[in-house]
């Protein structure tokens, strides 16, 4: 007698290797899905716009090519005012580590011997029988801060080009996507259900896309304001850096309120003094995150904050930075097909608060 399979547990076994090799493709394939998925939710984002322009008369064509190229000025004046800021960051950098070095003397001496202590074991540990200490090296050179920050630039160029493009044939092709994929199914029921699902993520992403940006906003606005009052120089440059920075959940203010610290100690010749900077700017973080947002964004947009994380986590890790800022429109639209589906129904469930 043949032993019984367990259909159950293939198909189980069989899903998780699916999920597996989905995340590796995602991860290796990086180059030519993201600008893909940004392209797509692009479209999705502009498209409740597009329809709108098309009721008033406009063509399909020309209406997309006016969303195109206004998101694509949208974007590069976000990377203008992201370069100017992380480039005035990184012309600092040397003069405020220094003057960091020399403000928190006294208190970096308290860890000096347990500094010196640790890389005397290390030099022990790395080669135990050499007592001249007579020992070789190999050093890789690294590719230059300009090199890299070129290659960098190239790479975000050729990314939001593509995604342009892409998004521009999507809008262009109107009502052709819709007729599509009713076409892809054969019960009325199943046509419904599509044209719902993609509906509700076309509203979703962009409610959620405009509602952030306005907050993201107002928080720049009010930490502008916040730091100008108590003194801080360039207070519109921090303004604008907590503007893109809240783009990252949970990182973003973390890093901005970094940032503000170390600025800050500089700045002023009271440690106390410069502490109220960074207070307030998480203090502003805070109320935005646990009071505003969840407000003005609604309780069928908000998700659970665990799932949040986790999302941004697994994102940031394939993709980077453009992981975690696409990670939670990602989670929108996946939210949004399983509230639509009983068999996801519970993911979906999950997802939300």
């Amino acid at each position: 007698m043949e032993p019984s399979v367990d259909v159950k547990a293939l198909r189980r076994s069989a899903g998780i290797l699916a999920v597996i090799a989905i995340f590796v493709v995602i991860y290796y394939a990086r180059d030519v899905i993201l600008p893909m998925m940004l392209g797509t939710l692009i479209a999705i984002t502009v498209s409740p716009a597009a329809r709108a322009m098309v009721r008033l008369g406009l063509p399909n064509t020309l209406a997309a090519a006016l969303l195109s190229i206004a998101t694509g000025c949208l974007i590069l004046a976000v990377i203008y005012l992201a370069g100017g800021t992380i480039a005035a960051w990184i012309e600092e950098a040397p003069q405020i580590g220094r003057e960091l070095e020399i403000k928190l003397r006294g208190l970096s001496d308290a860890f000096q011997a347990f500094q010196e202590a640790s890389e005397e074991v290390e030099r022990i540990g790395e080669n135990p029988d050499d007592a001249t200490g007579d020992t070789q090296r190999v050093v890789v050179e690294q590719p230059g801060l300009l090199t890299s920050a070129v290659t960098g630039f190239a790479s975000t160029a050729t990314t939001v080009a593509v995604a342009l493009i892409l998004a521009f044939f999507l809008l262009a092709s109107g009502e052709l996507f819709y007729a599509k994929l009713v076409q892809s199914f054969t019960s009325m029921k199943e046509k419904k259900r599509a044209l719902t699902v993609v509906y509700e993520v076309q509203r979703r992403v962009s409610r959620y896309l405009l509602t952030i940006t306005l907050i993201n906003a107002a928080l720049g606005f009010c930490i502008g304001i916040a730091l100008w009052l108590i003194g801080l120089d360039n207070a519109i440059t921090w303004g604008t850096a907590a503007f893109l920075l809240n783009y990252l959940p949970f990182i973003g203010g973390l890093i901005g309120t970094l940032f503000v610290a170390a600025y800050a100690i500089i700045s002023f010749d009271s440690l106390a003094y410069a502490l109220l900077a960074p207070i307030a700017y998480q203090s502003l973080t805070i109320l935005e995150g646990q009071f505003l947002t969840p407000y003005l964004v609604g309780r069928q947009l908000e998700m659970n904050t665990v799932s949040v994380f986790l999302a941004v986590v697994i994102w940031t890790w394939l993709w980077g930075v453009a992981g975690a800022l696409l990670a939670v429109p990602f989670l929108l639209v996946f939210k949004a097909i399983a509230d639509e589906f009983k068999s996801l129904a519970p993911i979906g469930n999950f997802l939300g608060r």
